[in-house]
């Protein structure tokens, strides 16, 4: 679903009301070329090379709140899914349905991406309606190209798996220059595929343009895809600098909420290339 991407929602960590909290990367330091401008531990992190200590403090983010909160987070967008897989047979019917859980699912998350600060009630339904929306064109997609899905699911975990590794590794740090570059080739990215959307809907590219199922749109795909891998980068920072500046609990909810949009990103976009490469075979 387009309309749920990663870039609208990401965020970054400041220090507001005296702990570190999140608010959007385009407030922050993002839109400055620094994702730490807003952080003077973070600053302090840079130019020292060394991570900063967690407070003692109670009631503050922990890696467990995450975990928990991230498996919420995709439960309900896996159960949506599923029953949606269930319930909601092939048709047009539910291609009308599964559009309108995308347009819901988008608001949601847009509202959430403004707010200041989480709401687990519009987290949670973002992800039950995106899960509606994901079961639909699963099925819609395994309907032709049998056992797509599960090819899919396989490769987001792959592709998940293999950018936490080499984050943990240190063969990845994210710095103001790695975030700004990134988000730059993003936005224009986005800017080509909703150009492309215009000319296809208005007859002037053919067969889904640069979105074809032919090795252009295999090749559109697997760059998607590395941008999905640079989000999650991104959200492994995040979560990192939550736990290190001393986040409240309460923001392990956007934690989750910033890693179920990227990885419904890169599960859409991996169903979307397994789907070409099997049409090619």
């Amino acid at each position: 679903m387009r309309s749920s991407n990663p870039v609208f929602s990401r965020r970054g960590f400041s220090r507001d009301n005296g702990y570190a909290g999140f608010n959007t990367a385009a407030q922050a330091g993002y839109a400055q070329g620094n994702p730490y401008a807003q952080n003077p531990y973070a600053q302090q992190d840079l130019q020292q090379g060394a991570p900063p200590q967690a407070p003692a403090a109670t009631g503050r983010m922990t890696m467990d709140d995450v975990v928990t909160r991230s498996a919420i987070t995709l439960g309900t967008v896996a159960v949506g899914a599923a029953l949606a897989w269930i319930l909601l047979p092939v048709s047009t019917t539910s291609y009308g349905l599964a559009f309108g859980a995308a347009i819901v699912a988008m608001v949601l998350a847009l509202v959430q991406s403004f707010k200041r600060t989480p709401s687990p009630a519009l987290i949670l339904g973002y992800a039950a309606f995106e899960g509606i929306f994901l079961g639909v064109i699963s099925e819609m997609y395994n309907s032709r190209w049998s056992g797509a899905p599960f090819q899919a699911v396989l490769g987001t975990v792959a592709v998940s798996a293999a950018t936490l590794l080499v984050y943990k590794a240190g063969w990845i740090r994210v710095t103001a220059r790695y975030a700004r570059i990134g988000m730059a080739i993003a936005m224009a990215f986005i800017v080509v595929m909703a150009v492309n959307l215009l000319l296809v809907a208005f007859g002037v590219a053919e067969d889904g343009g640069l979105r074809s199922f032919g090795p252009l749109g295999a090749i559109v795909g697997i760059i998607a895809i590395v941008l999905g891998a640079f989000f999650l980068t991104l959200d492994f920072k995040q979560i990192e600098d939550g736990i290190a500046y001393g986040a409240p609990r309460s923001e392990s909810w956007l934690a989750a909420f910033g890693l179920t949009l990227t990885l419904v990103w890169i599960y859409v976009e991996m169903l979307r290339l397994v789907a070409i490469f099997s049409s090619n075979d």
